[in-house]
């Protein structure tokens, strides 16, 4: 851990873990997301085992949920992006999607937030737009998260290059994080990885970190023990 100015400057990923400055993002796992990747079932068993390594070590999870709006309230930018995504030329022609409490809309089954875990419902890609997430994370002394979910290039980009801004040290779940376009995924990965002020990891390396071993990973971890 470097240490200047009287701050704590994690560098390695294990140095990162510790409940007290990190949370976990779990981002748009929805039914009606996971429905348009092809390694569905892969994601989500890599979310489910990142969300319960948190749970272990006692760290805060976040889930994110992407709300549609009905074309009548929807403005110039929501209707020009359903227009794209859903390839017509034609307002008339868009049907609104994941709206409140439609099945598409639905966390995945395979996930079960506690009581203890908060969901925020956002109309944006950054997380941070429209939603209270950073006002919660901030008062909760939290200045890191790992991110996990879907869609790697749609979502979980502009949320982690956003939160840089915001001053957060994001940290990418790269094989428990899906895409709908493998090459635009990779290409958002890899700039991630250029503009370095996010980390990028695998599961195989947070869980053990998260579930409370600080052998796993370079560097010497913070002093850190699992709540009792």
């Amino acid at each position: 851990m470097e240490q200047a100015f009287g701050l704590s400057i994690p560098r390695t990923v294990a140095q990162a873990c510790d409940p007290g400055r990190l949370a976990l993002l779990v981002y748009d796992m929805q039914v009606g997301v996971l429905g348009q990747i092809s390694n569905a079932d892969q994601v989500t068993a890599s979310v489910v085992r990142t969300v319960d390594a948190a749970r272990a070590g006692g760290y805060r999870v976040f889930y994110l949920r992407h709300m549609g709006i009905p074309n009548e309230v929807s403005g110039v930018t929501r209707l020009r992006m359903a227009m794209a995504w859903q390839r017509t030329d034609r307002v008339a022609d868009v049907h609104p999607v994941f709206l409140r409490g439609s099945a598409e809309f639905a966390l995945t089954p395979a996930l079960a937030p506690s009581p203890a875990e908060m969901i925020f419902d956002k109309v944006t890609m950054s997380a941070f737009v429209g939603t209270p997430l950073d006002l919660v994370l901030r008062d909760c002394g939290i200045n890191s998260f790992a991110i996990c979910g879907v869609a790697t290039e749609v979502g979980i980009d502009p949320t982690v290059r956003h939160a840089a801004d915001l001053g957060y040290l994001p940290i990418v779940v790269s094989d428990a994080c899906g895409a709908g376009n493998a090459a635009a995924a990779e290409r958002a990965i890899e700039g991630l990885r250029f503009a370095g002020d996010a980390l990028i990891t695998d599961t195989d390396t947070l869980c053990p970190l998260l579930a409370g071993d600080r052998s796993t990973g370079s560097g010497a971890g913070p002093t850190w023990a699992p709540p009792s």
